[in-house]
């Protein structure tokens, strides 16, 4: 093993700001003498660094509270991380809804915003829908556009790094749109696109039903379901980001299209949207045999989906989301027919986030992308003022 043997004293800088700076953002208005015991660096070492952070306008010193017991001599100078120094968005491009959600670079959300859009709206008008939420939710905020420093974006289909939809069938257009470039075109800071059902598995382990798990599957449950999973708290999109796709796995010639899966009648199921099939599941409660033997064959459909992935996987957990997670007797079977697949059955829970999983999950990449860049040691730290 080689022997260090010395250090580029910019770089040590860098490590210093980048420790100060996450030790800032984590404690309550902490002092200096706070910051050199949780940092472990000497008292002037973290003097110089909290100056630059300042100066660069990502710390600023705390206003006492006025009120509180007064001391005799001067107080301790309080530092605190200003989390408006920036701010971060999370949309949501959806089948039926574009939502957003505006948050500081602590990630807390501020504001958030939602329109309904119509299944066979264009690729062009559902991308006019999507700056129009944005520009109504910046305004109701007071936030600039300048302000922004990422944005995360989450839409069905498998989508390359750069942003591109590869292929999507459940929006008409979307399928080779350079959506991050489109998207970019309004925003002056990096937008972030990934797959619904991956974004829904990040905001699931952050803020949802699986903050107590790094192996987790998230199931976007519909009439062609996709996953999101991780992998050791990663988010695993895939060689080419197609990781999960489990709605194609009928197309291995193990089952029917869901139009006839779903079918009452003996004809396929026309038109096929969640309002039909709301209406399925509706007949089966009541008692129809045909909506019952069609559920059934919907949900058997789902388990061997999701067994698939956790026989490959081995997951600790399976969250259920999507419009599907809302019906009557969704995870019994489930969790039954898993059992009966599956060597290692795991845990199977209901989203907690509901129809803000996608857009909580964008605004968590966004997030992420803005720490890289905040704890990063490869270059300077800088902030808009």
């Amino acid at each position: 093993m080689g022997r260090l043997t010395g250090g580029d004293p910019s770089l040590l800088r860098r490590i210093n700001s980048a420790v100060v700076l996450h030790s800032l953002r984590a404690a309550d208005s902490p002092t200096l003498t706070d910051l050199t015991r949780i940092t472990g660096l000497s008292r002037p070492t973290v003097e110089g660094v909290v100056e630059g952070l300042v100066e660069a306008g990502l710390v600023v010193e705390s206003v006492p509270e006025e009120g509180g017991a007064r001391r005799q001599g001067r107080p301790a100078r309080r530092y605190r991380f200003r989390a408006e120094a920036g701010h971060l968005l999370g949309v949501e491009i959806g089948p039926h809804r574009i939502a957003a959600l505006l948050s500081g670079l602590d990630g807390r959300i501020i504001g958030a915003g939602s329109r309904e859009v119509t299944q066979a709206a264009s690729a062009e008008d559902r991308l006019e829908k999507v700056r129009s939420v944005v520009t109504d939710l910046l305004r109701r905020t007071g936030v600039p556009r300048s302000s922004l420093r990422a944005v995360g974006v989450g839409s069905p289909g498998i989508v390359e790094a750069d942003g591109t939809v590869r292929l999507s069938t459940a929006l008409p257009g979307w399928t080779g749109l350079p959506l991050g470039e489109r998207l970019g075109r309004s925003f002056r800071c990096p937008v972030l696109v990934e797959n619904d059902a991956n974004a829904a598995a990040v905001a699931e382990h952050w803020k949802g039903a699986a903050t107590e798990s790094d192996d987790i599957v998230f199931v976007m449950a519909g009439l062609s379901p996709g996953a999101g999973s991780l992998i050791g708290g990663r988010l695993h999109r895939g060689f080419g980001g197609a990781a999960g796709e489990i709605g194609a796995l009928h197309l291995l010639g193990r089952g029917v299209a869901p139009e006839r899966l779903l079918s009452t009648t003996g004809e396929p199921l026309h038109p096929l949207d969640e309002h039909a099939v709301a209406e399925v599941f509706a007949l089966a409660r009541q008692g129809d045999e045909g909506a019952r033997a069609a559920v059934e064959r919907f949900l058997q459909r789902l388990v061997h989906d999701v067994a698939a992935l956790v026989l490959a996987l081995d997951p600790e957990l399976v969250v259920v989301g999507g419009w599907a997670a809302g019906l009557d007797g969704v995870l019994p079977p489930l969790r039954e027919e898993l059992a009966r697949y599956c060597l290692r059955p795991p845990q199977v829970a209901l989203s907690l986030l509901g129809e803000a999983a996608v857009a909580t999950g964008a605004l968590r990449l966004a997030l992420d992308h803005v720490e890289e860049q905040l704890f990063a040691v490869e270059g300077t730290v800088t902030a808009r003022r």
